[in-house]
């Protein structure tokens, strides 16, 4: 079996969460299934071992879960994206717009060089509001944004474009 089909049995929706009338994609039943997991990891590898990344750069909190062994994996820092005061040394932030509302994500102010390649990954791409101010971190820093990289992309949220100011390379493992 191909393993979008298999992390497309994994994924269960819940209906009406965070809010009513959202189907969330829970990711949850991966994380249970080592074997899926692994192979995810593997496939991730393999994809962007190549790319001449000098870091992943992973959004709080799903995007940590295959964002750091997908950098230990390639032997590249991980750069945590976080939640306003939830990173205890200097940091840089960037304001944004949520599909619920707004936030705030920050950054270690020393987490790249510039001209790094950084690759973004997240577990899901919906509007890409998170995904475009992490690139707006990175590029602070004079980083280049190397790509993106989702678990699933919900597709009809056409999240897909508002990243393209930043890179064309965005990938994904799963589409709704």
């Amino acid at each position: 079996m191909e393993l979008s089909n298999k992390i497309n049995l994994a994924i269960r929706d819940v209906h009406d969460f965070p809010k009513e009338g959202i189907v969330f994609k829970d990711i949850t039943p991966i994380m249970m299934d080592a074997g899926l997991s692994n192979e995810i990891l593997e496939v991730l590898a393999d994809q962007f071992r190549s790319e001449n990344l000098q870091g992943i750069a992973g959004i709080e909190s799903r995007g940590f879960l295959f964002g750091f062994p997908l950098a230990m994996a390639l032997g590249i820092p991980f750069i945590m994206i976080r939640k306003k005061g939830k990173l205890p040394y200097e940091k840089i932030s960037y304001a944004y717009e949520l599909e619920y509302g707004s936030a705030v994500i920050e950054m270690h102010s020393d987490a790249l060089k510039p001209g790094d390649r950084i690759l973004i990954h997240d577990d899901l791409l919906a509007t890409g509001g998170s995904a475009a101010a992490a690139a707006e971190l990175i590029q602070k820093c004079q980083g280049i944004v190397a790509g993106f990289n989702f678990m699933v992309e919900l597709q009809f949220l056409e999240g897909r474009e508002k990243l393209k100011t930043y890179s064309d390379n965005i990938s994904n493992l799963v589409q709704y």
